[in-house]
């Protein structure tokens, strides 16, 4: 599913506009967004939580040369599924 997919889903499941949807399902990312890049953690009870968290220097392999390389340190998002959505 992508974001046209998830719009026309909400607007069928709201009784919306898909114009209407669109517009509430950008404000929620960009809010989800926010919270993140201000350090926060997103917890939606029963679907999940989302959180930065911080991946440490590595090294690796390039595959394509076999030699070793060093992976830099980046932050990424974690997400953990709800126990709703495991089931």
């Amino acid at each position: 599913m992508n974001k046209k997919d998830l719009v026309e889903s909400v607007a069928a499941k709201a009784k919306m506009t898909k114009v209407d949807s669109k517009v509430a399902i950008d404000a929620v990312l960009d809010s989800i967004k926010e919270a993140l890049l201000n350090g926060e953690s997103v917890s939606l009870i029963g679907f999940g939580n989302f959180q930065i968290i911080e991946r440490s220097e590595r090294k690796g392999i390039n595959p394509a040369t076999k030699k070793q390389i060093v992976i830099p340190a980046k932050k990424v998002v974690k997400f953990k599924a709800g126990a709703d959505l495991k089931k």
